[in-house]
């Protein structure tokens, strides 16, 4: 059986997949003329908010917010040069690898219950 902190990170990491196509699919509402895409957009959104609420209830709110913010804005890079044509560099590679270095070091620094 899990612990609830690894359930609590199955859930954040769920969180973040949700946010991270909320954030993907935004351009689609088209400042917000697109009423399907608005009310998938939101919905992602306010998913993702649920889930962390549920996280939050076992991590740590510092822990997991830093997780959401570092993983959620390395993934959303990551997906805007892999299949949005965002230029890509040696600096950007560089600039998401210490986000994700820094998601690293706060759990690892971070007393679990």
């Amino acid at each position: 059986m899990w612990s609830c902190a690894v359930s609590a990170y199955v859930l954040l990491a769920v969180a973040i997949g949700v946010e991270v196509v909320g954030t993907v699919l935004m351009p689609k509402t088209d400042g917000f003329r697109n009423p399907g895409w608005v009310v998938l957009v939101l919905g992602c959104y306010g998913f993702a908010f649920f889930l962390m609420s549920r996280v939050v209830a076992t991590l740590p709110v510092y822990v997991a917010y830093a997780v959401w913010a570092g993983m959620g804005t390395a993934l959303v890079a990551v997906v805007g040069i892999a299949f949005q044509g965002a230029p890509s560099s040696a600096v950007r590679i560089v600039g998401l690898a210490l986000i994700v270095m820094g998601v690293v070091l706060v759990n690892w620094a971070s007393p679990h219950q």
